[in-house]
Order: structure tokens, then sequence, then C-alpha cells
């Protein structure tokens, strides 16, 4: 199985605000690859969101724009490529938010929510958190909302699932975005 697990997080409650994300590269069923910036959003930062994940303003400073980074990423978002995030409804609405602020293309990918594929075939969890799930499966999650681990955890949940449940029971998950 091949995909890349993506997460980021926000400076504050604008989507376009992405101040971080990290990427976890999945080929042949194995981790493969990381990415992972420190993005500057150009905005201010909301004391909540800072309290999630502990990014200030001061720690984006010297960090690159958006438009920077999608140079390094955007192959990673074709067609025939499959992008997964926990609760992927944000994730996605964070990329195209701003892609849309930059004024760039929002490109068409396959995309999975590990959410939704969690709650189909691992029926029974208090809830379907990130970090439950990860409990329930004993996958380390070390730093909850820090977008590198919770790209990791994403990605080996879903390597869980490809070793326990059938392509055809998972494909059903899979949608175009874009």
């Amino acid at each position: 199985m091949n995909f890349v697990a993506m997460d980021f997080e926000t400076a504050s409650g604008k989507r376009y605000s992405a101040c971080s994300l990290a990427l976890t590269i999945v080929r042949n069923g194995q981790i493969a690859d990381e990415f992972y910036t420190l993005i500057n959003p150009h905005t201010d930062f909301f004391w909540r969101n800072v309290q999630i994940h502990g990014i200030h303003e001061r720690d984006v400073q010297d960090a690159p724009d958006f438009p920077e980074v999608w140079e390094h990423i955007k192959n990673f978002y074709t067609p025939d490529k499959l992008v997964i995030a926990h609760n992927n409804r944000f994730d996605n609405s964070v990329l195209k938010s701003t892609l849309e602020h930059y004024g760039i293309e929002a490109p068409a990918y396959q995309t999975l929510d590990t959410v939704k594929s969690s709650r189909q075939l691992i029926p029974g969890l208090a809830n379907y958190k990130l970090n439950t799930i990860c409990d329930a499966l004993d996958i380390d999650l070390h730093h909850h909302h820090n977008a590198l681990d919770d790209a990791q955890a994403c990605a080996n949940i879903l390597l869980y699932q490809s070793h326990h449940f059938t392509p055809q029971q998972i494909q059903p998950f899979i949608n175009m975005v874009g």
C-alpha cells in the first residue's frame, strides 16, 4: 500500500493559517520518508491554538511561506495519489483554503479519513480521537498535536487497517478531492 499521511496545525480558526505541516510517506506498506516544516502564515496566532500545539508566532518568523512549501510537496497531490488524514475534512480544508489564499489552484487527489475508516472497521471505542485509536491499537503517539507525530500515527492506523482488513473493505473510504 502506498499513501501519504498529512497533518496541519493552524495559527487560528482561519483555515488558511497553516503554521505547520507534516507528511508521512508510505511505500509498499512501510514508512519510507517524512516531511515536516513550520510555515509562516502571516496572520495572528490565537491563544487557544497555541495552547493546543505549542507553536508561537516567534517560532515561525523565519519559516517559509506556504507557496514555498507547496513547491516541495505538490507532487504528492495528484489524482493517482492517496493522501490520508485523521479527520481529513479539517486537513483537506486547510490545504484548500491556504492554496486559495495564495491564488494557487487546488489539485485533485484521492483521500481517506482514518476517523471514518476506524469507526467502521474498529467498532466499540469510546470515541475516535487520534489518541484513543492509537491507545486501542498500541500505536505510539508521542506528542499529540505535533504535526509530525500525528501524521505518523495516522499512517500507522491505516497500515494497521491494511494488515487486518482486505483492500475491498478499505476501498469504500477512498474519495476524490478537487
